[in-house]
Formats: C-alpha cells, structure tokens, sequence
C-alpha cells in the first residue's frame, strides 16, 4: 500500500511539473497566431490602398491622355505611375534654355496636371476612405512630379557651356521643372529633377550603318520624361502634403 502511494505521489509531483509546460506552450501557440492574423491584416490593408493608388493613378493617366493634344508628346502608364514623354526642339542647341516656343505645351501640361484626380484627391470624397486609413496609419500620400532629362550620344563640341550630356541633361531637366512648376501653380517640394545624359537611350545606335536611320535614333533619345506618381510614406515632423 504505502508502495502504491509513493508511485501515485510521485506521479502527482511529475504531473506538476509539466504542467507549466504545456501552459506555456498553449500561450506560446497563442501568441503565435495572433502575430499570424495581424501580419495578414496589415497585408490586406497594403493590398487594399495600394489598389486604390493604382485606380488613382489610372483616372490621372486617362485625363491627361484625353486632355494633352500633340505630336510632340506621348503619355503613358507605367510602373513608376504616368509617364509624360516630350521629343522636338525642346531646347536651343547646346543650351539648357527651354525655347519659348514650347511655352504653349507647357501651361498645356501643368494645367492639366493641376486640376488632375491625383492633385486634388484631398477634395475628392470617393478616396475620403483612403486618406483616413492612410491617416490612422501615421502616414502620408506623398505625389512627385520627377523630370528626367536624356540627349543623344553626341558628344558637345569644345566650345559647349557643359561639359557632358551629363551635365548638359541635368540642367535642363530643372529649368523645365522650374517651367512645369510655375504653370502648374504648384509648389516646387512636388518636383525633383535629374539628367541622364546618353546612359538611357531609347534606342541603341551603335551598329547603326544608315545614316537616315541613325538620325531617327538619335531624335528619339533626345527626350524629356516627366513621371507623376502616388505612394504612401511615412510623416516626417508632421509633414502634409
């Protein structure tokens, strides 16, 4: 009898024991799966605003191919948001100096741009619901009108103001913003610009024996692309947009 005792007591004390154990590992499995849920949660509220951004982005893209009328100007939607892609005499030869007779197609552009869905989604209640989840997130709808300047592979002669295509890219890839800034009446925190020079072309030119068809290249990696596109980030001291 007292044998029998001994082994239920001992039984009782191992069953004790472990009995934390499982405890922890129920909190554990727990915890675990909360975790789970709100990791799937946050990911469906990523998918669900970024859905709308690109619905945002594609009411933009249609007002502006409606709207912007001419040869010289091609818009697309791309990954990086809309594209605006501006060819022809653009600039004075040599100069980063925008030629004013490309005025006209720039109020044309940034009138556009300012009266577009994306510029005036803060007015727009069909994404009321959108901006307050964005809100709620601690985080902003940032929108940027990026410039990006391109020439052709030519190289500037001595007696050119820049030294490169490089530079030559850069500089008139701002003068254009500072244009497209002004005539849109917005302020310039929306613009950045940047030049690549030769380093993007369109088209390749070296093997190009025709001399027609190398000037054709040529002309269609002489380009200004301006890209307009909408992202969620996260406020810097309070920034608005």
């Amino acid at each position: 009898m007292l044998q029998i005792k001994k082994e239920i007591s001992l039984n009782e004390r191992r069953a004790k024991s472990t009995a934390w154990a499982l405890t922890f590992a129920d909190l554990v499995t727990l915890l675990l799966t909360f975790f789970i849920m709100l990791l799937v949660i946050l990911n469906d509220a990523e998918k669900h605003i970024d859905r709308v951004i690109n619905k945002l982005l594609d009411e933009t893209y249609e007002e502006l191919a409606e709207n912007v009328s001419s040869s010289y100007v091609q818009v697309d939607r791309v990954t990086k948001g809309i594209k605006i892609t501006m060819r022809g005499k653009l600039f004075k030869s040599m100069s980063a100096d925008v030629d004013p007779r490309v005025y006209p197609l720039l109020i044309q552009i940034g009138g556009i741009i300012r009266i577009s869905k994306v510029l005036n989604v803060y007015n727009d209640e069909d994404y009321a619901t959108l901006l307050d989840l964005i809100k709620k997130r601690d985080e902003m709808l940032n929108i940027e009108i990026r410039c990006e300047g391109h020439t052709d592979d030519l190289p500037l002669p001595k007696r050119a103001a820049f030294p490169s295509n490089w530079e030559l890219s850069s500089a008139r890839s701002l003068n254009l913003v500072r244009l497209l800034s002004k005539y849109a009446q917005l302020d310039e925190k929306f613009f950045s610009a940047m030049g690549y020079g030769k380093f993007r072309p369109v088209i390749e030119t070296e093997g190009i024996k025709n001399s027609v068809a190398l000037q054709d290249a040529r002309g269609k990696n002489r380009r200004v692309e301006i890209y307009l596109d909408a992202f969620i980030k996260e406020k810097v001291n309070g920034e608005t947009l």
